[in-house]
């Protein structure tokens, strides 16, 4: 997974911590049983916001359970996925656990850690508010394991408005080209860091964008299964054209998180940015209101979806509370309670987009609209082991720049984990 070794060895201390208060907490006595523990990422900005929210409809809902808050904090789960794993190595579980939906849930499920949720589903009637494309993601060997909380767009390109301004910059660039052109003008005009970038997922996420703009949708899922090669010219191209847009990043971008680039881009020393939807919610939460957003340019109407969602661990202590969790998670107004704070939209189709603010409301009629494409940082496209691949070639190629050591690393990379 795409750690550093700083991130492994405290998230190696959180796993002891944890590890204790689990099984400290097993003891007899009524109030363990009432425990839910939601183990998340969720801990900082517009994430805990939206964990907040949901947490109170929970409280609703299920009124004879207590909410156990198990979040670690780490950009999109790098420290907490240490953690967990190593809690179901001893198996210690938490009741739920966040985890991407697609190709990431594999893992779990091959393992045998997670239960079949899909009498679920036709219970709750997920079956029919959820999207077929997305219960189709979702179904492995005709089981459904997770419950999706919601819908995130990757490839969207955050803006300073007022450094774009100031710098004669009038409109967001609609083509890789464009965007090169504009990012030179951003440098002559003495604008610092054109393009915030932080490290690990982050500059995997850049990565992808450009594939899509150089790719096109159709190939670019094609990476994933198999059916578009990594050797070919058109992932060299976005390999030198990625390597250029890094040449206008911050050169400490390896010791960002996202966040730390996000606030490049608040303080107006940056004029963009490229990080997923929960960012408006987090620049919400900051109260920075300068922003502007807009498809990667070249990515066109390719919607780059990710989803987070909850599974019900095999061995958890209270599997009734946490049901009742996932059935909270899948309704209307949890997934309303959510998403109006997190930054995404709801996986369910009977949302009322008025209900959301701005960014929202346009990402669900994009959503409607458009091509979905999937993520391997975010678990959509590819494994863990295929994540971890490829975050540890990135992470040599940001130093080295060596665009034919990176192409054939990720051809290995493809080899080795595509499914035949």
């Amino acid at each position: 997974m795409r750690f550093s070794k700083r991130a492994a060895v405290a998230a190696a201390g959180i796993a002891v911590a944890l590890l204790a208060s689990a099984c400290g907490s097993s003891g007899g006595g009524g109030q363990a049983s009432k425990d839910v523990e939601v183990f998340t990422w969720w801990a900082d900005g517009g994430e805990k916001a939206g964990l907040d929210g949901l947490v109170s409809q929970f409280k609703t809902d299920c009124s004879q359970y207590n909410f156990q808050n198990g979040a670690v904090s780490g950009g999109a789960g790098s420290n907490a996925k240490q953690v967990l794993a190593s809690r179901l190595q001893q198996a210690q579980p938490p009741d739920t656990f966040q985890a991407h939906a697609g190709a990431e849930l594999t893992d779990y499920i091959n393992a045998g850690q997670v239960e079949d949720l899909s009498a679920q589903y036709k219970e709750w009637g997920l079956d029919s508010a959820f999207p077929k494309g997305l219960i189709d993601s979702l179904t492995v060997q005709g089981k459904i394991y997770s419950v999706p909380a919601n819908i995130h767009r990757a490839n969207v390109l955050w803006t300073n408005k007022t450094v774009l301004a100031n710098a004669g910059v009038n409109e967001v660039p609609k083509t890789l080209p464009e965007f090169f052109t504009v990012l030179d003008t951003l440098k002559a005009k003495g604008v610092q860091t054109p393009l915030a970038v932080g490290k690990d997922w982050t500059q995997q996420m850049l990565f992808e964008a450009v594939l899509i703009s150089d790719l096109g949708a159709e190939k670019f899922t094609g990476l994933w299964n198999g059916k578009t090669s990594w050797t070919g010219a058109d992932v060299t191209q976005a390999l030198n054209d990625y390597k250029k847009l890094l040449s206008y990043s911050n050169k400490d971008r390896d010791t960002f998180d996202w966040t730390d680039a996000e606030k490049l881009l608040m303080d107006g020393k940056a004029a963009f940015q490229l990080m997923g939807d929960w960012e408006a919610a987090d620049l919400d939460t900051k109260g920075f209101k300068d922003y502007g957003y807009a498809v990667f340019p070249g990515n066109g109407n390719a919607y780059q979806w990710l989803a987070d969602s909850f599974v019900l661990p095999k061995g958890a202590k209270n599997a009734e509370g946490t049901k009742c969790w996932l059935k909270t998670l899948g309704s209307a107004a949890g997934q309303k309670a959510f998403n109006t704070k997190k930054g995404s939209i709801p996986a369910r189709t009977d949302a009322n987009a008025a209900d959301y603010p701005a960014y929202q409301q346009t990402a669900i009629a994009d959503w409607k609209s458009g091509v979905p494409v999937p993520s391997c940082p975010h678990g959509s496209a590819c494994s863990q082991g295929w994540q971890g691949a490829v975050a540890s070639a990135q992470g040599k190629f940001s130093s080295d720049q060596d665009v034919a050591a990176l192409q054939k690393a990720l051809d290995a990379a493809a080899k080795q984990y595509t499914k035949k």
